[in-house]
């Protein structure tokens, strides 16, 4: 492996994926960060993350795409959809390498303009590759734009895609989810907001919010089948973590569901496969994401968990920059959880 050093930016620093992203690239042995970017600048990382105070001393800067070219080979974007295309297009165009954190590259155009708004970077949005690494690793060693799953599309995908030629299709497949309050953003909401959550759990968007499409778009490319999919998430009294819980019929009785799960992931480091449900605990300040499945008859329940702002977001994220530049896909990635 070659050991030089790979400028990277981090742009949108100021949020909970930003955070992760930092201390993540912080440690990393080959990437280095060069470039920290916001919408206002004029701070340093320590005053922005004062858990980072002795750690990283560094200006954050008011995100410019032609100063972040000049110093950067490939950028991270943790911005909001709709800001995002405008960086990553230009960023592009200047032959910087981008991983975008945002919706705004994850779905077909149809698609995304349906449930988020008119997309401006439609001739980029064709080249991105989705990045769910146990799927399309050889798009994404191609890549230079790669578009980050969404939290609980990763956690879904994951359990329910190795079951794609079992699952009747003429039933609907129901995912309950739960996530996390970090998963909802920094900024305070009237939901978020600590007399709100605390003691307490309640559904949001439900059979309506945008991962929805995402699974089921990301299922119909793999399978080339339509499957009727009914997405409910919760907001949990908890800091981060994720599970996702799917209800389907297979075609056929006598599924051996754990034993296929291990063999279809018998090479892949960063996937486990348990003999009882899973738990959001146990994955939580990693990369892996834990899968549990039951068949009764034809009946299939799966279970999964993951940490929603790390291998929902940020460490993935690196995990696929680290394959964009062939670099071994573990590095720098966390393996130990964060128990008790």
């Amino acid at each position: 492996m070659n050991n030089k050093k790979i400028p990277v930016a981090i742009i949108g620093a100021s949020g909970y994926t930003g955070l992760e992203l930092l201390k993540l690239l912080i440690t990393h042995p080959i990437f280095e960060i060069v470039y920290i970017g916001n919408s206002e600048g004029e701070v340093r990382v320590e005053e922005l993350h004062p858990s980072l105070k002795g750690v990283l001393s560094q200006s954050v800067l008011k995100s410019n795409a032609k100063e972040i070219a000049k110093v950067a080979d490939l950028a991270f974007l943790a911005l909001p959809h709709k800001t995002a295309m405008g960086f990553a297009s230009e960023l592009l165009e200047l032959g910087v390498k981008v991983v975008d954190l945002s919706a705004d590259y994850r779905l077909e155009l149809d698609t995304y303009e349906a449930y988020y708004c008119k997309h401006t970077d439609k001739e980029n949005l064709q080249n991105a590759v989705y990045g769910l690494p146990e799927f399309y690793r050889n798009e994404i060693k191609n890549s230079s734009l790669v578009a980050n799953p969404g939290c609980y599309p990763t956690a879904a995908l994951l359990s329910l895609l190795p079951f794609c030629d079992l699952i009747d299709e003429n039933f609907p497949i129901f995912i309950d989810a739960k996530s996390g309050v970090s998963g909802a953003g920094k900024k305070c909401t009237p939901k978020t907001h600590f007399v709100s959550i605390d003691e307490n759990i309640f559904a949001y968007n439900p059979l309506m919010h945008r991962h929805q499409p995402e699974i089921a778009e990301k299922m119909r490319l793999q399978s080339k089948k339509e499957f009727d999919i009914n997405f409910v998430p919760h907001l949990l009294p908890l800091i981060r973590g994720e599970m996702v819980d799917s209800y389907m019929l297979l075609k056929d009785e006598g599924v051996d569901a754990p034993s296929l799960l291990k063999e279809f992931y018998k090479n892949e480091r960063f996937v486990r496969i348990y003999d009882k449900p899973v738990d959001i605990k146990s994955p939580s300040g990693t990369n892996f994401c834990d899968i549990f499945a039951k068949v009764e008859g034809k009946k299939l329940y799966l279970n999964a968990a993951i940490d929603n702002i790390l291998r929902g977001s940020s460490s993935q994220a690196v995990v696929n920059a680290n394959i964009m530049f062939q670099l071994e896909e573990n590095l720098g990635i966390p393996t130990i959880s964060y128990v008790p």
